[in-house]
């Protein structure tokens, strides 16, 4: 692969657009079909090639942690922050403050 080319990947249980040598252009999609027209398009516009890796489907989205990681702490935040808040109490998302 060239940098530039695009290549659909499932990562994780998500479906992702690597872009060799730009990750910074790469994006994720929660379904496949998304990713493959997102991905031929952008590709597409750039003039460069586009790749599908098959993978079978695992069914969740990971974060790609080890299994005995510790398990993320819900709930907490830092009560000084200017930002409004995006959790409730037991780590739920509110209405979006921004609008």
């Amino acid at each position: 692969m060239a940098d530039g080319d695009v290549i659909t990947r499932s990562k994780n249980g998500q479906w992702v657009n690597h872009v060799e040598g730009e990750p910074e252009n790469s994006l994720s999609f929660s379904s496949r079909e998304e990713a493959v027209v997102a991905g031929a398009s952008f590709a597409s516009e750039r003039g460069t090639r586009h790749s599908i890796e098959e993978s079978e489907p695992t069914g969740g989205i990971g974060d790609g942690g080890d299994a005995d990681d510790a398990p993320a702490v819900v709930g907490d935040k830092e009560t000084d922050s200017p930002l409004p808040d995006t959790t409730d109490e037991n780590g739920m998302p509110l209405d979006n403050p921004s609008g």
